[in-house]
């Protein structure tokens, strides 16, 4: 088709008013019935469409077009539902072989795309687990997280670093197993000082042969498989009979190994006597919020618990937030063959297939109503009480902080989400811009970043301009707001007074921040802090003028006091004089919180850019020199300054390395790089 041939955009005002209904686009119910015209009868996932392209609702079907239509019957929906369907705009689907694998997609999609109107599971981190390397001649014991890449035995999940930490630390102390690296084992002349304080055997020296090493480590394993209370009973029979041979150290070893281990019981609560492995999901309500603790059994011992708090719709039902999150939470984690449950799953069968199809094994899901089982999971249930009960008292606690922050900067109601920035640099060098967040449920880590500072003509250590570049890129990516439907037009009364507030540095809050889309990076800020003075300040504003948004957000500057001591901090909004809080405040208190934070966030990632430029080779800035030719020349020079000290005959010895690399590597350093 040709431009000539393109059709025109139809212009709504010189329609009929049939017409002009019919060109306007769909909304709510009407979109829905018009996209199940063309649903096929399938199984497979649907997602519910905002008019910006926002993903509000995923789900599965077993029949696609008959599932969606439901939404569409005018039916009596759960407000929740209602608010969805009202939003949305378009439906897009993805056809599955079975409703199984619509399942599984489901959940990935969730996980992914973290629809408004779906459970999401907010902490999602791999879990650690324990290794025991059997790659090397000696077995390392070593803490691990992330993929399963090294030749050994894995044993967890565990539900936390620290329940690793504790398990590994008296672990050492049972079996003396190194857990040094291969590197500094190979170099070790003399035992380290984990020998010294009886953590280890030092088979690095030669203190223990293969073959006495080799016990302690079929020990470490029957321990961590189950077999703990056979272990011990053996070792108390090897200890009495060193005792009755008068080998009094030999039993004390020995004597001194039983105990870590029924430390290490005694550490773990409840070990369970009628299942070996299962992982325990308890889920506790309160005033909308949820809280779901999960407890992880392993071996038929316990290895800890942790505590979530999805976010969901208030209406929701326990059994539809459990079911949900159990399914998210075993995307990318391997099930165990028991799944305990505090309330019963209404699509039990289905997850049950999922998680069987997943993990290659059967995987059975239950809510025990009697016995050991049930007692363990009323423990659970318990603890997510307990845990919810501290989280609403802190969330009351921010509640009542957030208010206090929106009446000391005059804001139309309290912040959902405050951003802060700081700059960290050694006299201009190593530049790093940092962004936190926080908001009602405290700071949101996920949602913390970095900037390196680019500018090529920006003057080193020019604070004023770091912070406009950062300010400058960050909200590059912050689409404006739609104006409110509830004012900005002609006859708009308050139009001219928004105006002047505006143009006297003021912030129009009439911009609609729920017309935003909700992207990772672009979500809208209703309160900006900056880490300095009046002029930092004028900086951002300067950014915020650059990006098209002056006026649309407030800044407020905190600067220390005359001798920077906490509690004298000065806050500066563009047209306001400068004030300060009284010193016992605790909305201050918060307000130091947040730029505490931000300060030391930014010299985190100031010192991990400053490490890495320190440990960085020259070879890795000539262009065409990988990590296969940069090893066979470090082989062969053995370092960088030996590299430039070649010429080029002994750079052309060298595998991989042609007559044009050579000379590229030659001039690189006689020329200056």
């Amino acid at each position: 088709m040709t431009k000539a041939d393109k059709p025109a955009t139809p212009d709504l005002a010189a329609l009929p008013a049939d017409a002009e209904a019919a060109a306007r686009p769909l909304r709510g119910v009407d979109a829905i019935r018009d996209a199940c015209r063309l649903l096929p009868q399938k199984p497979g996932v649907y997602r519910m469409l905002a008019a910006d392209g926002a993903v509000l609702y995923v789900g599965k079907a077993r029949n696609l077009r008959a599932r969606v239509s439901q939404y569409a019957q005018g039916r009596a929906h759960a407000n929740q539902i209602y608010r969805m369907i009202t939003q949305t705009a378009a439906v897009e689907v993805i056809v599955t072989a079975t409703e199984t694998e619509a399942l599984l997609l489901e959940v990935n999609m969730i996980k992914r795309l973290k629809p408004r109107f779906n459970v999401i599971m907010r902490d999602d981190k791999s879990f650690p687990f324990i290794l025991i390397r059997m790659d090397h001649q000696a077995p390392a014991l070593e803490k691990h997280r992330g993929a399963k890449r090294a030749k050994g035995r894995y044993f967890g999940p565990f539900a936390s670093a620290g329940a690793v930490n504790r398990t590994l630390n008296t672990l050492q102390k049972a079996f003396l197993l190194r857990s040094c690296s291969d590197s500094v084992f190979s170099a070790r002349t003399r035992p380290c000082m984990l020998h010294q304080i009886k953590r280890c055997s030092a088979p690095c020296v030669g203190l223990v042969n293969e073959t006495e090493y080799r016990g302690l480590t079929d020990d470490a394993l029957d321990f961590l498989t189950g077999k703990s209370v056979e272990l011990q009973e053996r070792l108390a029979r090897d200890m009495h009979a060193a005792a009755d041979a008068l080998e009094f150290e030999n039993a004390a070893r020995l004597r001194n190994r039983i105990r870590a281990l029924a430390a290490v019981r005694a550490q773990q609560g409840v070990n369970p006597a009628t299942f070996d492995e299962a992982d325990v999901f308890a889920l506790a309500m309160e005033g909308g919020y949820s809280c779901i603790q999960v407890f992880f059994f392993r071996a038929g011992q316990n290895w800890g618990n942790r505590a979530y708090f999805p976010r969901h719709e208030k209406e929701l039902e326990p059994a539809e937030i459990l079911e949900s999150f159990i399914g998210q939470f075993y995307d990318g984690q391997e099930p165990p063959r028991l799944v305990l449950a505090s309330h019963p799953i209404k699509e039990r069968d289905l997850l049950e297939a999922a998680l069987t199809t997943r993990a290659e094994r059967r995987i059975e899901i239950r809510t025990p109503e009697r016995g050991e089982k049930k007692d363990i999971v009323e423990q659970a249930a318990m603890n997510a009480r307990e845990a919810l009960a501290r989280r609403l008292a802190d969330t009351q606690s921010v509640a009542r902080l957030m208010a206090g922050v929106a009446e000391t900067f005059d804001l139309p109601a309290p912040p959902e989400r405050i951003e802060v920035y700081d700059n960290s640099h050694i006299q201009g060098t190593n530049a790093v811009g940092a962004m936190i967040v926080a908001g009602p449920d405290g700071f949101e880590k996920n949602q913390y970043r970095k900037f390196n500072i680019k500018s090529a003509d920006l003057t080193p250590g020019d604070d004023y301009a770091m912070m406009r570049e950062v300010l400058r890129r960050r909200f590059a990516r912050l689409a404006p707001p739609t104006p409110s439907p509830q004012g900005g037009g002609e006859d708009d009364p308050y139009q001219d007074d928004r105006a002047g507030r505006v143009a006297d540095g003021g912030v129009d809050f009439s911009k609609a921040k729920d017309e935003e889309p909700d992207q990772k990076f672009g979500r809208w800020p209703d309160l900006v802090l900056i880490d300095g003075g009046e002029g930092q300040l004028a900086a951002a504003h300067d950014a915020l003028r650059e990006a098209g948004l002056a006026g649309r957000i407030l800044l407020v500057g905190v600067a220390k006091g005359v001798e920077r001591d906490a509690g004298r901090e000065r806050f500066f909004i563009r047209g306001r004089a400068p004030f300060r809080l009284e010193e016992r405040s605790p909305v201050l208190y918060y307000l130091q919180r947040l730029r505490d934070e931000a300060h030391r966030y930014a010299i985190g990632a100031h010192r991990q850019k400053r490490k890495a430029d320190m440990t960085k080779n020259p070879l890795d800035d000539i262009g065409g020199v990988g990590p296969a030719r940069k090893r066979a020349l470090l082989a062969r020079f053995g370092s960088a300054r030996g590299v430039a000290r070649a010429n080029l005959a002994e750079l052309l010895e060298v595998e991989g390395v042609n007559d044009s690399l050579a000379r590229r590597i030659y001039g690189f350093f006689r020329d200056g790089g």
